[in-house]
């Protein structure tokens, strides 16, 4: 039987309980990693979903409630994924919210809350693991950006704003731990069918009185030169290789995955 490339790591993805990080966790697991689940929902799907995965990929599969703007609950994580693994091998940063408005009108707490869940959490979760990464001297850090990172859009400043923090904390610990077997690197998705996209659609359907396909097309993809939406599976399998040996040198990188919408 072929040996899984991931079987004894551990995996850690923030904001796995559905969308991107789910797809993340399934990849992972697929390789043979353990996982920790982390996000919202409700408490029983969750279990559910978590026993599903283990069994399907049989790898074991826990599941941690920790709030990403609460820095004490991201530390307890951490430290309860080591004492059940050892240590977090692999860390996904994938944890995120949006929130769209003018800057004159863009509310003070939701600012702070973008801020805070898509860029200052990816600080603690990485301040965590990085102990336990450099005293086995491996470890992967993927930091979930976007192609916002790379690029502005109206009407999305505490967004955009977090995305291009985060990818330069990613060069930055890049640097840092560079010379330990360990990389740091981001993936920056362009528009990705998930169930938070798919219900985005209906909404944008119904608000303008517009077609699935003119809404698609006009709304979402017309700076996505492909026309069609990144799928989850695509970037676990992104994920996947940048843990894998051919990847060891690939450091410090922000990797548009976003069919040529930076490229323009």
């Amino acid at each position: 039987m072929e040996t899984r490339p991931l079987t004894g790591r551990t995996a850690l993805i923030t904001g796995s309980t559905s969308g991107i990080g789910l797809g993340m966790a399934q990849a992972l697991a697929s390789a043979g990693a353990n996982i920790v689940l982390n996000g919202l929902g409700d408490i029983q799907e969750i279990q559910t979903l978590a026993r599903k995965m283990s069994d399907e990929h049989d790898v074991e599969v826990l599941y941690d409630s920790a709030n990403m703007l609460n820095p004490e609950e991201i530390s307890t994580m951490v430290k309860t994924a080591e004492e059940k693994f050892g240590v977090v091998d692999i860390l996904v940063n994938n944890a995120g919210i949006q929130y769209v408005s003018p800057v004159e009108d863009f509310p003070g707490d939701r600012w702070q809350a973008i801020i805070n869940i898509n860029l200052v959490s990816n600080f603690h979760t990485i301040k965590a693991a990085l102990p336990a990464m450099k005293k086995q001297n491996w470890g992967r850090i993927i930091n979930l950006a976007s192609a916002h990172g790379l690029v502005a859009s109206p009407y999305k400043s505490a967004y955009v704003a977090a995305k291009h923090g985060v990818l330069g904390l990613t060069k930055t610990v890049a640097l840092e731990i560079a010379e330990q077997q360990i990389t740091c690197n981001a993936i920056c998705p362009g528009y990705v069918r998930t169930p938070l996209v798919e219900g985005q659609i209906e909404e944008q359907m119904k608000a303008h009185n517009m077609s699935r396909e003119q809404v698609i097309n006009d709304i979402f993809l017309v700076a996505q030169p492909t026309k069609r939406f990144v799928e989850v599976e695509e970037l676990g399998q992104v994920a996947l290789f940048l843990c894998s040996p051919a990847a060891c040198s690939i450091n410090g990188i922000s990797l548009p995955v976003e069919g040529g919408w930076t490229a323009k």
